[in-house]
């Protein structure tokens, strides 16, 4: 069953013991990832609750100013360049709701997976790192670690040992690969633990790559009913 609130495309299942929380990219919205459901095949999804949030309406400097929905603020893009902290901290602190909200539907954190696709993925990172209980994994595709320097202090032990899935285009002209690399080489001098992926196409996601997530998901998340 598919419900679409204010604020989220949720796919429900009437007994789940698992959820995906998965955040989409910059000016797009939750209906963005919907088919990717029907793509994915693991042995806990009859049981997988999907919760594709909508980021809200604002300008985004480096398109101009112009309105769309964006999880945070972007002034330019590359390596050690200024981020908008306040804005990712605000995106971070509404994911951790949407986690919190499931588990109060009663699922356990362990069995919660925060992904997310370019700006998305970038919060996933940020927010699953921080969060205080441990979740069952990260799935971040086509982006970058944010504020990478307050990661240091800023690291919650309950999440340092949970799975990272990165993935990246090799020939991606939004997020260059090379930021993408950057960003696991930093998160494996913290000891996180990284599955790291690149595929043949550009600012995107490919037929093999959700083969590698489907089973990548069939390894974090269990089959419980």
């Amino acid at each position: 069953m598919v419900a679409t609130s204010l604020d989220a495309v949720i796919i429900n299942p009437a007994k789940a013991s698992a959820a995906v929380i998965w955040l989409h990219g910059l000016g797009a919205d939750g209906h963005d990832f919907e088919p990717i459901v029907d793509e994915l095949q693991f042995a806990a999804k009859p049981h997988t609750r999907f919760i594709f949030p909508h980021a809200p309406p604002r300008p985004v400097s480096i398109n101009g100013g112009h309105v769309m929905r964006a999880w945070y603020d972007i002034y330019t893009l590359g390596i050690d360049v200024p981020q908008d902290e306040a804005g990712i901290r605000a995106a971070a602190s509404r994911v951790n709701d949407y986690v919190n909200v499931q588990h109060t539907q009663g699922i356990d954190y362990d069995r919660i997976v925060l992904a997310g696709f370019s700006q998305g993925g970038a919060i996933a990172l940020h927010a699953g790192l921080r969060f205080p209980q441990q979740l069952a994994g990260i799935l971040a595709l086509s982006t970058y670690l944010p504020m990478p320097a307050a990661l240091t202090t800023e690291l919650h032990k309950a999440n340092r040992s949970t799975p990272i899935w990165m993935a990246h285009g090799q020939v991606d002209t939004v997020i260059p690969l090379q930021v993408a690399e950057h960003s696991c080489k930093l998160l494996q001098q913290q000891g996180c633990p990284i599955q790291w992926h690149s595929y043949s196409m550009g600012h995107g996601v490919c037929p093999q790559e959700v083969v590698d997530i489907s089973r990548w998901l069939s390894l974090v998340l269990s089959t419980k009913a």
